[in-house]
């Protein structure tokens, strides 16, 4: 980091036009990223369900339409006439889109039965697009406006027009995020940072982390599926690090030229060798922790996982070049258009005045701190234990959407037309099963509650497959019920059975993301152990960390579960209540535990740089608490600030992860950073800084502290002893 420091100052004009020039570019070619990613990828490829669908598609066709629409007859027109009508606008669908032609009342003999309401004001058309899930998802969009009629009221669902929806509600609420967030950060740090020079450096890094992060999922969209959600993370967490990492590299520049009126080149050197040797450290820590993602077989987990990667990687490098070249351009300016010279310096006093008075007081009862903050999350979390997960469905968006209207007629007025339980029947040594046998089953899943008819759809080759249609809409928990009660019946002799369809899909997604998250927490663990055992030498220090994580993570979970499973404040809040959705813990998972050590990464490592000067652990902690207190809850409220954006949605998974957000950070920049660490640190004493010599040495790189900067950090750790009222004899001792 000191040889980086001396090149970017060297060459600070020609690092940071080439930086911006080289976004710019890249921001232009990746703009064009919406047109490659996709919309699918939610379910198993491996599991039982997308091996039944294939075969099902293979011998008789696809069973469950993509999209389906409600049309409901005016008063004031026969059914037949407004049949004519909808017929010629579905005759303007490409036929190219359509893997069959569209399924109507009006087309089919089964109509009467299938696709119309008992009283006859509602009737169906079942669309089947054609290709892969993508460009099924993808077509959605193009057969829509061909499904509406004029005075007609149609409601469209079905699964391409649920996601359909959630995208572009997504990418809506990407655009309020960013336009509300950006000018209030402006704001937060102006109020940081005293003046607008040193509060704009760290937006302006933040948008250009966005249109690298934009460049970087065009490039990975080049040799993987990426999921259009992926947008979103990316763009959101890119911004909102990007801020973070330049808030702290800003502030312990500003702290090293205060220091005797520093030269601007020491000053970024001091800042690179210890603000920036974190904040990679950080960024590599983060990208870690979200390559858990990457061990679950659903691709959209996938691209949610490279999306956050490639924003941590950006921000952290645009916030190790630009920014750098940036302050060593503005030097001693850096306190320019501010209402007071001394803003930043009177700010950052009282700060630590406050946050000594505080980590005063926890030294002084670390025990009854460590001991209540513990029992009140273990309390907060135990909600976890009784929770359940689940998947998007229709009741995570607004009340008024057309695609859960859709849904909610179905289900309550045509419950035949819900796609229900596909089950695939094969006999012994490739014959049909016996028809005693499929006389058995059927009348056995015919005793299962929300079933209502099991009718034999086709035979061929030896594969026989039944439909159990349900009185509930596919993927809700009702039909969940269903298919885990299909799959527990005995299979009669000489036969077997495989179930598929929407909702089995969805249930061995859930199922695959509940066995792979241990690997998944397994491996984030891990890899914070092995990364802070080589980063501060220590081995202790890591366990903590990650114990600590564990249990900010299960805390949020269990407020979470409260609210979204247990129905508590929802009505309030405007949230459905239900199953957590697995694919947003998964997410929110990732970026609380990564966020929860990133934030102890730079507390302890500021603990651990005054323990190298020859400070005590009680002084290394006062230093390390009183000297990013401040910045680490002004973090805290900038990533609030912009992920917690996502409340605002329509959509309740949105929301899942907003609330999720903001209670993770507020609880790690509050209880955990800043009472619970320093509590626990001191009651390990001495131990926290146990480890082998040779890791000790790596982590300071071999060498020793200069002996100025070792007095600074030591005079730091004497005057904070005084403030908090230990005897100044000691404080002297320490420092001779």
């Amino acid at each position: 980091m000191n040889r980086w420091a001396s090149t970017i100052f060297r060459h600070r004009w020609t690092v940071l036009l080439s930086t911006i020039a080289l976004i710019l570019i890249a921001g232009a070619w990746g703009s064009s990223v919406m047109d490659k990613l996709g919309a699918g990828g939610y379910s198993d490829p491996g599991s039982e369900s997308v091996e039944v669908d294939r075969l099902v598609e293979q011998h008789f066709g696809r069973q469950s339409p993509d999209v389906v629409a409600v049309y409901t007859i005016p008063d004031d027109r026969t059914i037949d006439e407004v049949g004519d009508e909808v017929h010629r606008s579905l005759e303007a669908i490409d036929p190219v889109l359509l893997d069959r032609p569209v399924v109507t009342y009006w087309n089919t003999p089964v109509g009467a039965g299938f696709l119309r309401s008992e009283d006859g004001t509602k009737v169906l058309a079942l669309v089947f697009a054609a290709g892969d899930e993508d460009a099924r998802l993808a077509a959605f969009g193009d057969i829509a406006p061909h499904l509406t009629v004029p005075g007609v009221d149609t409601e469209i669902t079905g699964f391409a027009a649920l996601a359909a929806e959630i995208n572009e509600q997504s990418q809506r609420d990407l655009v309020v995020a960013e336009l509300l967030s950006l000018p209030v950060t402006l704001v937060v740090l102006v109020m940081v940072f005293g003046g607008l020079v040193a509060a704009s450096l760290p937006v302006a890094v933040g948008l250009l982390s966005i249109l690298g992060a934009l460049a970087s999922l065009r490039l990975i969209s080049e040799f993987t599926d990426v999921n259009v959600f992926a947008v979103n993370i990316a763009s959101l967490l890119g911004l909102g690090l990007a801020i973070d990492y330049g808030l702290f590299i800003v502030s312990r520049f500003r702290e090293e030229l205060a220091r005797d009126g520093a030269a601007v080149e020491s000053a970024l050197t001091r800042t690179l060798g210890t603000a920036g040797r974190t904040v990679a450290f950080s960024a590599l820590l983060l990208m870690c922790a979200f390559a858990g993602t990457l061990v679950f077989p659903q691709p959209v987990l996938k691209s949610l996982g490279f999306g956050a990667m490639s924003a941590v990687a950006v921000a952290a490098t645009m916030s190790l070049t630009a920014l750098p070249a940036a302050l060593a351009l503005v030097g001693h300016r850096i306190g320019k258009w501010s209402w007071r010279k001394d803003t930043f310096e009177r700010g950052e006093a009282r700060a630590q005045r406050f946050w000594g008075r505080v980590t005063g007081a926890v030294l002084r009862r670390p025990g009854a701190v460590a001991f209540g903050i513990v029992s009140v999350f273990v309390l907060v979390a135990t909600p976890v234990f009784g929770v359940k997960f689940g998947d998007v469905d229709h009741t995570a968006f607004a009340p008024d959407s057309s695609a859960r209207l859709g849904a909610e007629t179905i289900a309550t007025e045509l419950p035949a037309a819900n796609s229900g339980v596909l089950i695939l029947g094969t006999g012994v040594d490739g014959a049909a099963p016996t028809p005693s046998a499929l006389a058995k089953f059927r009348h056995a899943v015919s005793g299962i509650d929300g079933v209502t008819t099991v009718a034999v759809v086709g035979s061929k080759d030896g594969v026989v497959i039944m439909q159990a249609r349900l009185s509930v809409p596919d993927r809700s928990q009702g039909a969940v019920a269903v298919v885990e009660q299909v799959r527990g019946l005995d299979t009669p002799e000489g036969m077997n059975v495989q179930i598929g369809g929407l909702t089995a899909i969805t249930v061995d997604g859930v199922d695959a993301i509940i066995k792979w998250l241990p690997v998944m927490l397994a491996v984030m663990a891990a890899a914070t152990l092995l990364l802070m055992l080589l980063a501060f030498g220590s081995i202790v220090l890591p366990i903590k960390a990650v114990a600590v994580a564990f249990l900010s993570l299960a805390a949020t979970f269990g407020i979470l579960t409260l609210v979204f499973y247990d129905g508590h404040f929802a009505g309030v809040l405007g949230v459905s209540q239900g199953p957590l959705p697995a694919g947003m813990v998964v997410l929110v998972i990732a970026v609380v535990f990564g966020l929860s050590t990133d934030y102890e990464v730079f507390l302890i490592s500021r603990m651990v740089e005054a323990r190298q000067a020859g400070a005590t652990t009680e002084q290394a902690i006062l230093v390390g608490a009183t000297r990013t207190g401040r910045v680490v809850t002004a973090a805290a409220t900038l990533l609030i600030l912009v992920t917690g954006a996502f409340t605002l949605s329509e959509l309740t998974p949105m929301r899942f992860i907003g609330m999720g957000m903001i209670i993770a950070l507020a609880l790690d920049a509050t209880l955990v950073r800043m009472l619970l660490v320093p509590a626990l640190v001191k009651l390990m004493g001495d131990v926290n800084w146990w480890g082998p010599a040779f890791l000790r040495k790596r982590a300071t790189d071999g060498r020793p502290m200069s002996a100025d900067r070792s007095a600074d950090t030591i005079e730091d750790a004497a005057r904070m002893a005084e403030l908090e009222g230990e005897p100044p004899d000691r404080a002297v001792r320490t420092r001779s």
